[in-house]
């Protein structure tokens, strides 16, 4: 591309002679560098009628073509939507003609950080050499690895060695600068079979860079070194097998692609999920930012999303879990399956680009290329592909102010409107700096107060989320503060169905707050480059040039005004006391094994029911591996940018600590396994029985006093362990960014951000722990109040957790998620009615 802006490097011939390089005509800037590195993209050379045609629509890099024996070319794409970008480098492979893009290695693994120079070892189309390095520190050389994508496709699964390293185990290891230490270092392998190497080694710091012969057995023979010379990229003079020529599927004369989806419960995205649950799917697209802008600065968001969302639509999907839908060609496309109250069940942290013409298909929602696909006719293959249903209007970048700000002009500024009585503001007022640590960060990006003010009651993914694919319901709308309350019928609030829809699109897609870059870093900065990226587009992807930063009007045709009702004051949070007076009931453990036991307190009777047994303790991570030793209750991720174990989270999976992200299914499971080992009958508790064992007698909102009362020494809530922002060297982040913001009672400081040790508080009372904090609980009771529309019923959930302000965890405070959705804050505790158990041992 002879432009005098545009930059290209790394041709690769194709079995048809033609080539594919890479170039830097996208006009997009690298995110993390706030667009300082120039993106680029590949595109396709034709020789004979010189045409050229771009084949990747990303957000970041496109690095080392090269052609796999079968013909389809196997590529490194850097993408970090969501995700933490210093390990996000993942392998691609696609057909020639940019048709089939898919992932090859490296998806949702926090190792390898990054893949270089990937070769597949001759006449393999599963095996191939790549070097692996970190993301800052030593430029793309690191460590020779051998990989089999037919053993696994994630972090160290498909490792055959490292070279040298023959016999040792590959462990996947979590860190930025991954190789810097390590040696001897490596670059361009060139795989001659699969046990000899063409590579170019430095093997100490003082020897130079040289031309080797490295084999499976640890041998490294030199073949050239050259004093005061770096020798590089070497390339073996021999006949080599020309691979397969593969039909291109791209019909240029369309602006279409088609989708055809199988199942959306198969694979591990919608595990647990049962069929009919998703109703359909939300598309949306990606406004990637420009040279020079973006980033951590130029935020979209408070912390994250790192890019503007574009809402393209809806399509449905079949009882069956299938769907075929038209979506537009040369296009980054993300797909959020929703539930029937229009809410994602899942995120999809990364896109497909379809070419013209071409028909994706896809089994499911993150299912292997290693599982055989069903070959069973499905309900939406019987049909014509569905046109995606708009949003409210055109497809437009998501604007807090243009999308959010109506509903709460309409439903929420007649009482939050300032007043000092009230404790949010929500009115329209001009864009204000957020307070951050660090002044870069504080003269970078401008948020609206309403939107900080709202930001506030919303959990998303942040800007960088766990690498590891989420559960499914990880950030559904349900969980957030902000949902609940609506929900519970705040003050009579009534939301239309559009409202609803635009405050759960908006969480969904992250809480952004702007939706075009020009409203982010000024028009100067924008404009040109906007025609730039259009005229290529122009060129090179014809049907692509519009313009994302044009403001569309929209209709709000379904927001009804509620009434101007006087403001109802909100009652300030102020540290108090209260005593309590402890009442020592009978105690005895259940063996569980392995040297674990479950206290049990003997929870008195009452005028109508008799005494019952109930946990000490919530359900720790090791009692709940006795049953389940495969459950895994992650981390709860941490704020922004993540470039290391410290950042990535705080982990939820300690063995003392309550035992999380556990289906109601899954904990009657537990009680029914309990059970058979004891001869009892275990369960979760009733509502009943849980309120009343958590008041032990007392008839405050908590059992400990007031909702202001002090809670450090009796509960974990939301406090100023959780309030706080890290500040993680050296980069001043986050805290140099982010500003404290989570809801919490900032004079109380119980020493956790999340859960605690079980017990580490005092007890209730009758001697049982946590009642109030640490996890919230799983009941046996069902809650019809909160049916979305499927016709399935809830399961009530108590108490609150490291989360939660004392007004949401009170004695009587409750919620409801269905039984088969893992939450990031719930657990349980027994209880044990029958066959002996109300004797004291």
């Amino acid at each position: 591309i002879e432009e005098p802006d545009v930059d290209n490097y790394e041709g690769c011939y194709l079995p048809d002679g033609n080539i594919i390089f890479s170039s830097s005509a996208p006009f997009v800037g690298v995110p993390c560098v706030t667009g300082s590195s120039h993106v680029t993209n590949l595109y396709r050379y034709e020789r004979n009628s010189g045409n050229i045609r771009r084949l990747t629509f990303e957000q970041d890099h496109n690095w080392c073509p090269t052609v796999l024996p079968n013909g389809r070319i196997l590529y490194l794409r850097w993408e970090y939507s969501d995700i933490p970008h210093f390990v996000s480098r993942i392998l691609f492979h696609m057909n020639p003609d940019g048709t089939e893009q898919m992932e090859f290695y490296g998806s949702n693994s926090y190792w390898p950080n990054s893949m270089f120079y990937a070769r597949p070892i001759p006449g393999s189309t599963t095996q191939f050499a790549a070097i692996v390095g970190g993301h800052h520190g030593v430029p793309r050389m690191g460590e020779l690895v051998l990989f089999d994508t037919a053993k696994g496709r994630r972090e160290a699964e498909g490792v055959l060695q490292r070279i040298p390293g023959r016999g040792k185990v590959v462990a996947p290891v979590l860190k930025d600068n991954l190789v810097d230490e390590s040696w001897p270092r490596f670059l361009h392998p060139w795989p001659l079979s699969d046990t000899y190497f063409l590579v170019s080694a430095k093997l100490s710091p003082k020897t130079p860079w040289g031309i080797y012969l490295a084999d499976v057995f640890d041998n490294l023979v030199l073949i050239k070194e050259l004093d005061r010379y770096a020798l590089f990229e070497p390339v073996p003079v021999m006949a080599q097998p020309v691979p397969p020529v593969i039909p291109s599927k791209v019909d240029l004369n369309r602006d279409d692609s088609l989708v055809y989806l199988a199942d959306i419960y198969a694979g591990a995205g919608l595990e647990g999920v049962p069929k009919g649950t998703v109703k359909a799917l939300r598309l949306f697209t990606y406004h990637f930012a420009y040279h020079g802008m973006g980033g951590q600065i130029n935020r979209v968001g408070m912390d994250g999303p790192w890019d503007i969302k574009r809402v393209l639509g809806t399509t449905p999907v079949e009882s069956d879990g299938s769907a075929f839908f038209r979506m537009p060609a040369n296009t980054p496309v993300s797909i959020q399956p929703l539930d029937g109250e229009g809410k994602a069940i899942q995120l999809m942290r990364s896109w497909m680009t379809g070419m013209p013409g071409e028909t994706l298909s896809c089994v499911g929602c993150h299912e292997s290329q290693n599982t055989t696909p069903p070959v069973n006719i499905t309900l939406a293959s019987r049909r014509a592909p569905t046109d995606i249903k708009s949003w409210y209007g055109p497809t437009r970048g998501f604007s807090f102010i243009r999308e959010v700000q109506p509903v709460l002009d309409a439903y929420c500024v007649s009482c939050h409107d300032g007043r000092e009585e009230v404790t949010e503001d929500f009115t329209q007022r001009p864009p204000v700096h957020p307070d951050a640590g660090d002044a870069a960060y504080r003269n970078g990006t401008t948020f609206t107060p309403a939107y900080l003010a709202l930001r506030r009651y919303v959990r998303t993914a942040t800007m960088e989320s766990d690498m590891h694919l989420p559960p499914p319901y990880e950030f559904h709308a349900d969980t957030t503060h902000l949902v609940q309350l609506l929900r519970q019928g705040h003050y009579d609030v009534d939301l239309s169905s559009e409202a609803w829809d635009r405050l759960i699109t908006w969480v969904d897609l992250g809480a952004p707050a702007h939706g075009t870059w020009h409203e982010i870093v000024g028009e100067e900065k924008v404009m040109h480059q906007r025609d730039r990226r259009q005229a290529m587009a122009a060129l090179y992807a014809p049907g692509t040039d519009e313009d994302p930063e044009a403001i569309e009007g929209t209709v709000l045709s379904g927001l009804s005004p509620s009434v101007n009702a006087p403001a109802k004051p909100i009652r300030p949070i102020r540290p108090t006391s209260f005593a309590v007076t402890v009442q020592p009931l009978p105690e005895r453990k259940v063996p569980l094994g392995d040297d674990l036991s479950l206290s049990l307190v003997l929870v008195p009777a009452t005028e109508t029911e008799p005494p019952f047994w109930m946990g000490k303790f919530e359900v720790t991570n090791a009692q709940y591996a006795c049953f389940d030793p495969e459950h895994d209750s992650r981390l709860e991720h941490g704020d922004f940018l993540q470039f290391s174990v410290a950042e990535r989270g705080y982990p939820l999976n300690h063995p003392d600590q309550p035992v999380v992200r556990v289906r109601w299914n899954e904990a009657t499971a537990f009680c029914q396994w309990l059970s058979a080992m004891t001869g009892e009958t275990f369960s979760l508790p009733t509502e009943a029985q849980w309120e009343y064992a958590c008041r032990a007698g007392t008839t405050s909102p908590l059992w400990y006093g007031a909702l202001d009362a002090d809670f450090a020494a009796v509960a974990n809530l939301a406090d100023e362990s959780l309030a706080f922002v890290d500040t993680f060297p050296p980069w001043n982040l986050p805290s140099g960014a982010i500003a404290p913001w989570r809801p919490a009672m900032r004079t109380v400081n119980d020493k956790h951000r999340v859960s605690a040790p079980v017990g580490s508080y005092n007890a209730n009372p009758w001697g049982l722990f946590d009642m109030h904090g640490n996890a919230a609980e799983w009941t046996l009771t069902s809650c019809d109040a909160y049916a979305d529309g499927s016709g399935a019923t809830r399961k009530v959930v108590r108490g609150g957790s490291w989360y939660d302000l004392p007004e949401r965890a009170h004695a009587a405070a409750r919620r409801a998620y269905h039984s088969w959705q893992p939450v990031y804050d719930v657990g349980f505790r027994v209880v044990a009615v029958e066959n002996g158990a109300l004797e004291t041992k």
